[in-house]
């Protein structure tokens, strides 16, 4: 089995819910630490980067669900690089890593960017599908944090505090 090892770190900045950065998209949040990667190796081939590992625990809006493959899509990275996007909620970027790490050892890939990007600011409100045909309700959630469409039976056997709540 093949060793594998993190060869550079670059971080996208870090804001305040709501504050300077509020305004910037995940997808383009995520594409500023490609391009500095990208910056830094100029002597780097960038088709042979097998895959884009991001994670993100709020993929439900701008990110168009696979923030990974549009962020290196917008940092100039070659269409043949894949993007894969994977959530354990405040876990993912740290799992994103594994991912990687495995995807090496077990010689599914040479070379795999990894890290997570998240925008909680720009988090979208959901509606509901209707239950019914013309059914005149609905339910509209805030996906910044904590449950939506909780499914009933999960919540009269485990609750459904937030992870707010809970800290």
């Amino acid at each position: 089995m093949r060793d594998a090892f993190i060869c550079d770190g670059v971080r996208t900045p870090v804001g305040r819910y709501g504050g300077a950065l509020s305004g910037v998209r995940a997808d383009d949040l995520g594409a500023v630490p490609l391009r500095a990667l990208l910056a830094r190796y100029p002597q780097l081939d960038a088709e042979r980067i097998d895959d884009v590992i991001f994670g993100c625990a709020n993929q439900a809006g701008e990110d168009n669900r696979n923030v990974a493959r549009m962020s290196a899509l917008l940092a100039g990275l070659p269409q043949t690089v894949s993007g894969t996007t994977i959530n354990r909620l405040c876990g993912s970027g740290l799992d994103a890593i594994g991912f990687a790490a495995r995807a090496i050892k077990a010689g599914d890939g040479d070379l795999l960017i990894a890290g997570g990007v998240e925008s909680m600011s720009r988090a979208p409100f959901v509606m509901g599908k209707a239950t019914s045909a013309f059914q005149r309700q609905a339910e509209m959630f805030d996906t910044t944090i904590g449950w939506r469409f909780v499914n009933p039976l999960m919540h009269q056997q485990f609750g459904t505090d937030s992870m707010p709540e809970t800290a």
